[in-house]
């Protein structure tokens, strides 16, 4: 129970202390683009009623889901597949770097005039950012294959999916979640900028008219809505990593028992 408590505090004092550090500096500030804390807090509830969560907040969710989603999809599926040829990977290397150094905000007015302003363009947006560390960990991953691993399956005659399903995979699977973990934080990233280049609704949508009509408290609010969605996104990617990779995690504990 005590170990808990610190681990608990050890977690909780950071937010806390620059909360409260906010907070004071802040205080009575009559700034117009620095509002107190207190008043940004005031407005939160005032500003983030049901209706404007359902024409919000859910829409940007699920563009943010529907492009990561398809991210992951197609990284892991091409990556898999690059992985896994020598000489396929060799070929596309090039042009996977030239394409990963492109960044994803330029492409918004290109992708625009082939997908329109409406949710398939911000799905595409959010995709097109997202894929990059996926595939590349993934390519990574695989590529990493233990030689004994590979050979054993072999040796027993196991192939085809259930080599991918086996052995590929779990053994990759560390380094797939690291590419999935660094494209959620660009998701979001994204999710919002693409809704600030053309549409009427989402959350980035929102700031940016509270910005416009100069309610910087709301202003202030939405992105602090932004910083408290990352946080729960990122504590279910966790929950879920964890279940994921289960064995991995299990196995570092045990050999940090034994040092």
């Amino acid at each position: 129970m005590r170990r808990l408590l610190l681990r608990l505090l050890s977690v909780c004092a950071l937010p806390v202390a620059l909360v409260a550090a906010w907070w004071v500096s802040s205080a009575g500030s009559e700034d117009v683009y620095w509002p107190p804390l207190e008043t940004i807090l005031e407005a939160f509830p005032r500003v983030w009623t049901v209706e404007r969560w359902r024409g919000d907040v859910l829409p940007s969710v699920l563009r943010l889901a529907a492009g990561y989603a398809l991210a992951a999809v197609a990284g892991v599926a091409l990556g898999t597949l690059i992985g896994s040829c020598r000489r396929l990977r060799a070929a596309c290397e090039p042009v996977l770097e030239f394409l990963r150094a492109v960044p994803p905000p330029v492409l918004v007015p290109v992708i625009m005039l082939f997908a329109g302003i409406g949710d398939t363009m911000k799905i595409v947006v959010i995709a097109s950012g997202c894929v990059w560390p996926v595939l590349l960990n993934t390519v990574e991953g695989v590529r990493a294959l233990d030689p004994v691993m590979s050979e054993t399956a072999r040796s027993y005659g196991v192939g085809g999916v259930a080599r991918l399903k086996a052995v590929v995979l779990p053994s990759a699977g560390p380094r797939i979640f690291a590419g999935l973990r660094q494209a959620l934080s660009i998701g979001i990233i994204l999710m919002v900028i693409s809704e600030m280049f053309a549409a009427s609704n989402g959350l980035g949508f929102t700031i940016v008219q509270f910005q416009r009509s100069f309610a910087i408290a709301d202003m202030w609010s939405g992105i602090l809505l932004l910083g408290l969605l990352g946080f729960v996104l990122s504590v279910l990617f966790r929950l879920v990593e964890r279940r994921m990779l289960g064995w991995y995690h299990g196995s570092r504990a045990a050999a940090r028992r034994l040092r």
